[in-house]
C-alpha cells in the first residue's frame, strides 16, 4: 500500500527498492504536521489510513527519536523533529546569509518580509520576518501556498518548462479549491484565473503583486534574488501587508523601490559567499550504533528502518547541500545499501532530488514537522520538561526571564524576572507563583542564575530570603551564543530539604532539565526566532 505524503500526491507506485516502514513513518510526520502538531492515535489512523498497531510503533520509534512525545493519547511533535528541516536550511545556506537583510528592511518599514523558494507548482517560505500586531500574517516557516496566489508564483512560473506549465495545469484541475494547501483558505471560484498573464507580466518587469489573492485584505510585492552563476532565481523576497496599510497599488509606489535595494544586497551577499564556500559542519556520528541499540532495548516496538531512514536526512547541512551515496553511507554509519534504499524513498516521496550521481534535500522537507514548530516559544518548549521535573521531584518548578534592565541605559543589568512557566506539585504546602509573576532578580534563584552570581558548580541558591520557609536551587538555560536567557529552578520548603539535599538530591536533575530545555532551544532558534514567551 502506498501512504504518500498529506497534501503531496505521490503519482506513482513506489519503486522496488523503497522502504514501506519509511514511506509510512513519513506520512504520519506530515499527518501531524499538517494538524498542527498534535494528533491522537485514531486520528493519525484514519487520516493515513494505516492500522492501528502500525501508528502505535510509529509514534514509538519516533519518540525514541526525540521527534515525538507521548501526552495521554495524543503524539505530539517536539522541536527536535525541526533538525531535519534544519537540516534542509543550513545545506540551502540561503536563510543564514540573507535572513539580516530581510530583518533589516521589516524593520526599517514595519512590515512582514519573507524569502521563499518554489517547491514545484508551489512556493515555500524559509525565513520570515513578521511584525508583532492584532493583525500580523500568520504564515510559518516552511508553510507551502500555490504558486498562482502569491507574489513570488509568478517569477518562479517565469522560469518553468512546458512540462512544469503541465504539471500545474493537472494539479489545478485536480484540486480546484486547493485542499491539497492547508496553510491557504479555499480558492473562491469567483477569483481569476490569469496566472500566466501575470507570469508574462512578471518575467517583463521583474517584480509582482499579489492583491488579495489568498484571503480579502492580503496585499504583497515580490522580488526575484538571483543567483550570481546561473542567473536563475533563488529565492524571492516579498513585503506583506494589509489593506488597511496600504494598497497594492501603494505597494508598488512606496516599498517596492527599497525591497530592490534590499534584493541588491543580498545578490551581492550571494557573490560573496560564492567566493568563500562553506565549511562542512560535523556530519551526524553514532547514529548507525543508536538505532541498533534502541532496536535491542525496545524490540518489535522500534522500527528500525524508519529511524535509519530519517538519519540520511541529517547527513546533510552547511557544506554538505549535494552527497554522493558513499558521502551518506559515511557520514551516518549506514550501510550503502541501506542508505541506497532510504534515498530513492525519499525521491519517490520527493523530499531528495538526484543529479547523477549527487542528492541534494528539496524544499519539501520541511514539511516534516517545521510549521507548527517554528512560531514556538522557550516557555512553550519548556513546559513538558519542567513537568517531568516536578512530577520526578514532587517539588514546584519554574522557568523565569529577566525583566529588560532601565529603558535607554544599553547593558543595563534586569532588577526583576519574570516567571513564563510553572509546573505544581501535588502537595498541601507547596510554593504558589503564577505566570506572569515578577520578583526582584537579586532575591531569587532565578535571578542570580540570570546575573551570572551563579558559584563554580554553576547553579544559584535562596535560602528564605523571599519568604521565610522558602529555598530555592536555580541554573541558567543558555542560548546557541552562550549567554544566559532564562533560569530554571525548584523550590522546596526548608523543612522538607536541607542545602546540601538540594545540591545532592535536586540539582543534577535540574541540570539535565536545564540541558533538554536548552539543547530544544537551539534547535528550534537556529533559523527562527524563539520567544521567551
Amino acid at each position: 500500500m502506498t501512504v504518500p505524503l498529506p497534501s503531496v500526491p505521490v503519482a506513482h507506485e513506489p519503486p522496488a527498492e523503497a522502504v514501506a516502514p519509511l514511506i509510512r513513518g513519513v506520512a504520519v510526520l506530515a499527518a501531524l504536521t499538517e494538524a498542527g502538531g498534535t494528533l491522537s492515535a485514531s486520528a493519525l489512523e484514519r487520516r493515513t489510513g494505516l492500522a492501528r498497531s502500525t501508528v502505535d510503533r510509529i509514534t514509538a520509534t519516533l519518540a525514541r527519536m526525540g521527534y515525538v512525545r507521548q501526552d495521554g493519547r495524543d503524539a505530539v511533535l517536539t522541536p527536535r523533529v525541526m533538525e531535519l528541516g534544519n537540516a534542509y536550511l543550513a545545506a540551502l545556506r540561503l536563510p543564514a546569509l540573507l535572513d539580516g537583510h530581510a530583518d533589516a528592511v521589516a524593520d526599517e518599514l514595519d512590515e512582514s518580509v519573507s524569502l521563499a523558494v518554489a517547491d514545484r507548482d508551489g512556493i515555500r517560505f524559509i525565513h520570515q520576518a513578521t511584525r508583532r500586531r492584532a493583525m500580523s500574517v500568520s504564515f510559518r516557516i516552511g508553510d507551502l501556498l500555490p504558486a498562482e496566489r502569491t507574489a513570488p508564483g509568478p517569477l518562479f512560473a517565469a522560469e518553468w518548462t512546458e512540462r512544469e506549465w503541465a504539471a500545474w495545469r493537472a494539479r489545478r484541475a485536480a484540486d480546484p479549491a486547493d485542499a491539497g494547501f492547508p496553510a491557504v483558505p479555499p480558492r473562491n471560484p469567483a477569483a481569476a484565473d490569469d496566472f500566466e498573464a501575470r507570469t508574462e507580466e512578471a518575467r517583463r518587469s521583474g517584480w509582482a503583486l499579489d492583491d488579495q489573492l489568498v484571503e480579502p485584505g492580503l496585499v504583497a510585492v515580490s522580488v526575484p534574488v538571483r543567483d550570481p552563476g546561473t542567473g536563475r532565481v533563488a529565492c524571492v523576497a516579498s513585503v506583506v501587508s494589509h489593506t488597511s496599510r496600504h494598497t497594492a497599488a501603494d505597494l508598488r509606489e512606496t516599498l517596492l523601490p527599497r525591497l530592490r535595494t534590499a534584493v541588491t544586497a543580498m545578490e551581492a551577499e550571494l557573490r560573496a559567499a560564492g567566493a568563500r564556500p562553506a565549511e562542512p559542519g560535523p556530519p551526524p556520528a553514532g547514529l548507525a550504533v543508536w538505532t541498533t541499540a534502541s532496536k535491542h532495548e525496545l524490540g518489535r516496538d522500534f522500527v528500525e528502518s524508519l529511524a535509519r531512514g530519517l538519519t540520511v536526512l541529517t547527513a546533510f547541512g552547511e557544506g554538505r547541500s549535494a552527497l554522493t551515496l558513499t558521502d551518506v553511507a559515511k557520514a551516518t554509519g549506514l550501510a550503502r545499501a541501506t542508505a541506497r534504499r532510504a534515498l530513492i524513498t525519499f525521491e519517490h516521496l520527493g523530499l531528495v532530488s538526484a543529479d547523477g550521481r549527487e542528492f541534494t534535500l528539496t524544499p519539501r522537507v520541511l514539511s516534516l514537522g517545521y510549521p507548527p514548530l517554528s512560531r514556538t516559544t522557550l516557555s512553550r518548549l519548556a513546559a513538558p520538561w519542567l513537568r517531568a521535573l516536578a512530577d520526578r521531584l514532587d517539588e514546584p518548578t519554574a522557568l523565569a526571564v529577566p525583566v529588560p534592565g532601565v529603558p535607554g541605559v544599553p547593558g543595563a543589568e534586569p532588577a526583576e524576572i519574570q516567571y513564563v512557566a510553572v509546573a505544581a506539585a501535588s502537595r498541601v504546602l507547596t510554593v504558589d507563583i503564577t505566570v506572569g509573576t515578577r520578583l526582584p532578580a537579586s532575591r531569587t534563584a532565578l535571578g542570580r542564575a540570570l546575573l551570572g552570581l551563579a558559584g563554580p558548580g554553576g547553579y544559584a541558591l535562596a535560602d528564605e530570603e523571599l519568604e521565610s520557609g522558602l529555598r530555592s536551587i536555580a541554573v541558567p538555560v543558555r542560548d546557541r551564543a552562550g549567554r544566559p536567557v532564562a533560569a530554571v529552578n525548584v523550590a522546596t520548603h526548608a523543612a522538607r530539604r536541607t542545602l546540601a539535599e538540594c545540591v545532592s538530591e535536586v540539582l543534577p536533575a535540574l541540570h539535565a532539565t536545564a540541558a533538554r530545555i536548552q539543547d530544544d532551544l537551539h534547535i528550534a532558534s537556529r533559523f527562527t526566532h524563539v520567544p521567551l514567551s
